[in-house]
């Protein structure tokens, strides 16, 4: 099996089992009442489910355990063999971001159930993502302290899960933005030298898993990604701008390490400017608005599936810049 092959299968695989576990998601958050009641701000007449975490999650591991057992075949060859050493190179750091996923996923659940008060959730986010450091899952920015690594890692972590989680604001936005960042982050991996093909896999795992969720959630919506979604997503994005080796011996140039910031710029900026404004009006940062890049594009006479459309082809656009330029 060629690279594009198993690329190919990790995105189609994901998608997949996210789609077909999506519905058993639904039918359990109905029944135990994790669901979006219609209310301030919202435009839904019915209750909508929130089941998008719970159904990514699923259809990651699914096709992440299924893509093992494959590698471990005896007659796996060529690119499987170099996906299995892969496997065992980072193999305790792969169980630290799958750790660090259920942990978001839990923090962002509890959220949905009862509204965690910032501190907690904070609290919550960064256990998450000093125990995906602990495993060796870290930024260095060329300065050997561990100190230094650890909270760098800490802060993009939680600055990236938050990004995505004020991102979770129009039907499809989140889950579209998440899936194009993590294909142009894998497109990246696997055109490394050399390839880097576990975290190339890994990124069309998470690119396939949102790919799967989406006809359900855009352009009408009959699932939410709900805190625990928004929370993965951004957490699973987060680990994805920290894996690959953007600066190497064969592509010495230490700005490539700025990558990240390009391909999850929307995101990013969008956090930014509504914390700014908030702070501006001596607001707390983390208390909802309509000041997102989302809702101007709303005010200026586009409809949300179109300012969603909008967002994703700018995103798509600085993804391509991030790819040429790497």
């Amino acid at each position: 099996m060629n690279q594009t092959a198993l690329y190919f299968l990790a995105l189609l695989a994901a998608a997949l089992a996210t789609a077909a576990t999506l519905p058993f998601w639904c039918h359990w958050c109905r029944r135990h009442g994790a669901v979006d009641d219609p209310g301030h701000r919202k435009i839904h007449a019915t209750p909508i489910p929130l089941a998008g975490g719970l159904a990514v999650m699923t259809g990651l591991l699914a096709a992440l355990l299924g893509g093992t057992v494959f590698a471990f075949l005896p007659s796996s060859s060529g690119t499987m063999e170099l996906f299995q050493y892969g496997l065992d190179v980072r193999a305790i750091q792969l169980f630290g971001i799958i750790a660090g996923a259920f942990g978001m996923l839990l923090v962002g659940l509890r959220d949905d159930e009862v509204e965690l008060q910032p501190a907690a959730k904070f609290g919550g986010q960064l256990l998450a993502a000093l125990a995906v450091a602990a495993t060796g899952v870290r930024i260095t920015l060329f300065v050997h302290n561990i100190v230094f690594s650890y909270g760098i890692t800490a802060l993009w972590i939680l600055t990236v899960v938050n990004a995505f989680n004020f991102m979770d604001n129009m039907n499809g936005l989140c889950a579209g933005l998440g899936a194009i960042g993590a294909a142009w982050f894998g497109l990246i991996a696997a055109r490394a030298d050399p390839p880097q093909y576990l975290v190339a896999t890994m990124a069309f795992l998470v690119a396939g898993a949102l790919l799967g969720f989406l006809p359900y959630n855009f352009p009408k919506a009959s699932a939410f990604l709900g805190d625990s979604g928004s929370h993965l997503v951004g957490y699973l994005l987060a680990v994805l701008g920290i894996l690959p080796h953007f600066y190497t011996h064969t592509h010495p140039r230490m700005l490539a390490v700025l990558t990240p910031l390009l391909i999850l710029a929307i995101p990013l900026g969008d956090l930014a400017w509504v914390v700014l404004l908030r702070w501006r009006v001596g607001r707390p940062f983390y208390l909802g608005d309509t000041n997102h890049l989302s809702h101007r594009l709303a005010r200026r006479g586009l409809s949300a599936t179109q300012s969603v459309l909008v967002i994703w082809l700018l995103a798509a656009a600085l993804g391509a810049l991030a790819f040429l330029w790497q």
